[in-house]
């Protein structure tokens, strides 16, 4: 009975430090975000960088690159998101700022990708269009998976705020989905 009760406590010891490692805490989320925002500023300036015509498949597969690292970045971001649980107000506005810092960045990612659709497909390999349609639906999936995390832990006040942003990225990713389809 003694040699139970010991297993007992220690698979429970075990259990809640196994526990408090997963979970993440806000500082490690903003720095999430902060990561975020980086892979994005080089998402974005290598698409605008890309000329409109002439472009070479070396730039064309270092968007790719930034799009995979990017979707990485965006996955940590959720995984340690959900793990955090609920914001407290402080964190939760702290965090929504942090997004709404980097959302114009995306969204200007997600235009310039649009208006590069044509220099893209003028490559003379082909299959570049179809490779950034399956980086901008990963993208997506990701984005939406990480803002639907941050939403279900975002006090109730900052709800529809931050609905609003994943609405307006949403809408975005739509257009430009629709433009590589």
């Amino acid at each position: 009975m003694q040699l139970l009760s010991r297993s007992l406590v220690a698979l429970s010891i075990a259990a809640s430090t196994f526990g408090l490692v997963l979970k993440r805490d806000v500082t490690t989320i903003l720095s999430d975000i902060s990561n975020i925002g980086t892979q994005v500023t080089s998402l974005d300036n290598n698409i605008n960088a890309f000329p409109d015509s002439g472009g070479s498949l070396a730039a064309a597969l270092a968007i790719h690159n930034d799009a995979v690292a990017l979707n990485s970045a965006v996955g940590t971001a959720t995984t340690d998101t959900t793990s955090n649980g609920a914001f407290s107000e402080a964190d939760g506005q702290s965090v929504l700022s942090a997004v709404e810092g980097i959302e114009d960045t995306i969204l200007d990612t997600l235009s310039a990708i649009v208006a590069k659709h044509a220099a893209f497909a003028a490559l003379p390999i082909g299959g570049i269009p179809a490779l950034v349609l399956q980086d901008l639906k990963n993208l997506d999936a990701s984005t939406t998976a990480f803002s639907g995390a941050l939403i279900a832990n975002a006090p109730a006040d900052l709800v529809s705020e931050a609905t609003e942003i994943q609405s307006t990225i949403g809408t975005a990713f739509d257009t430009a989905i629709a433009a590589y389809s």
